[in-house]
């Protein structure tokens, strides 16, 4: 967990998970001896008043615990407040992952599905093994509607591969599209939303300033093709440098989205700590895309094995203006950054949008037929469907 907004804050260790997994303990009874209890009373009153006395102890010690237990699962692991300001975080279950990773499979009831060559472990996923032109995928099939969230991910690379000869690397995703295999790590080229990518391959010969394995990050509204040849460069947000191959110790990146700003940071030193990578403000990304992590290898290959996602709603103050400024966009933007303009989407189209996010509770939104800035708002939309005006 993160115990402060900047670079050097310190992880949470187990204390906590061993502090609750104690107390339910003591809530559910497991902590509590009752036959020894109920002999000793029986031993003081006699055969005539124990049985009374107990049943009414009982009772209100059933009470108790069923309350505690009830407030313990109603809130998942509880609130835990992540910055000197009011922000507290939530861990959503339908969003995360983590061992014996029983939510993973092809049915309907699954959380997660698979995709190519990747499989399920004991320890971990493994997206791609250490193996020549292996591309898997990992994706959340529930589509995420937080305003504002923070994305965990435990993984690890590892392979035979020497320095320099080894590859590609993995990509972290919140996008509109799943499922879609392609070349950007695993991926479809041409996504529309947010991009993370853990590079371990330098594709571009001439380059020198910068040391890889080496992190990026990437906004796209559809339109942008991911250059391989320069590694990412020209549309990238910005990146760090990240030795995380063969270490010996845990590896994390977490992704944070909190009004409008992404900050990026990782623990790949073994010491518990957060250092920051990235950090854009004025990023727009619509709620109801999919989170989603893969990998690609070619020539080159690597183990790339992700072990937990674990995804956190953050709550956060917003004064009126910002409530005005923080309105729900439809496509991904940044702000002073001209991206090319995406293609106009049908009426049919928007109004899908428009049901999927009033059913979702996001009301007052904006959506766009382009979106940067957004155009369209709901009402507009919805006295858009008697005229037929702007339909495809």
């Amino acid at each position: 967990m993160l115990t402060c907004g900047g670079g050097g804050s310190t992880r949470a260790n187990g204390r906590r998970g061993r502090w609750f997994s104690g107390l339910m303990a003591w809530a559910t009874g497991r902590a509590f001896n009752e036959g020894t209890a109920v002999g000793k009373m029986a031993a003081t009153l006699g055969p005539s008043g124990w049985w009374q006395r107990w049943r009414r102890r009982l009772s209100a010690w059933n009470g108790s615990r069923m309350l505690l237990l009830l407030l313990l699962l109603g809130s998942g692991q509880g609130p835990r407040q992540v910055g000197a300001g009011q922000t507290f975080e939530y861990l959503k279950r339908e969003h995360s992952l983590s061992k014996p990773y029983q939510g993973v499979g092809t049915g309907s009831s699954s959380l997660w599905n698979l995709m190519g060559n990747a499989m399920v472990m004991t320890q971990y996923i493994r997206l791609t093994p250490d193996m020549q032109s292996k591309q898997g995928a990992l994706w959340n099939r529930v589509p995420c509607f937080l305003r504002d969230w923070e994305l965990q991910v435990h993984f690890r690379i590892h392979g035979q591969g020497k320095k320099n000869l080894h590859g590609d690397g993995l990509a972290i995703w919140y996008t509109k599209d799943r499922m879609q295999p392609g070349p950007v790590f695993g991926n479809m080229d041409k996504f529309v939303g947010l991009g993370v990518f853990v590079d371990t391959y330098p594709n571009e010969e001439k380059q020198q300033e910068r040391v890889f394995p080496y992190i990026s990050a990437m906004v796209n509204n559809g339109s942008l093709s991911y250059d391989h040849e320069r590694d990412g460069r020209p549309t990238e947000l910005g990146g760090c440098t990240a030795i995380v191959r063969n270490l010996h110790y845990d590896t994390f990146l977490v992704i944070r989205y909190v009004k409008r700003h992404l900050t990026i940071m990782m623990d790949i030193d073994g010491k518990h700590e957060w250092r920051d990578c990235i950090e854009v403000p004025g990023v727009r990304l619509p709620r109801g895309y999919y989170f989603g992590t893969s990998s690609i290898t070619g020539d080159l290959s690597d183990n790339h094995d992700v072990i937990s996602l674990k995804l956190f709603e953050l709550t956060v103050e917003r004064t009126p203006e910002e409530e005005k400024l923080h309105r729900d966009v439809f496509l991904p933007s940044v702000d002073n950054m001209k991206l090319p303009e995406g293609p106009t989407l049908p009426r049919t189209t928007r109004l899908a949008w428009r049901t999927q996010l009033e059913s979702a509770g996001v009301l007052g939104c904006h959506v766009g037929d382009r979106g940067d800035p957004c155009q369209w708002s709901l009402a507009h939309l919805a006295g858009l469907e008697g005229t037929g005006r702007n339909s495809s």
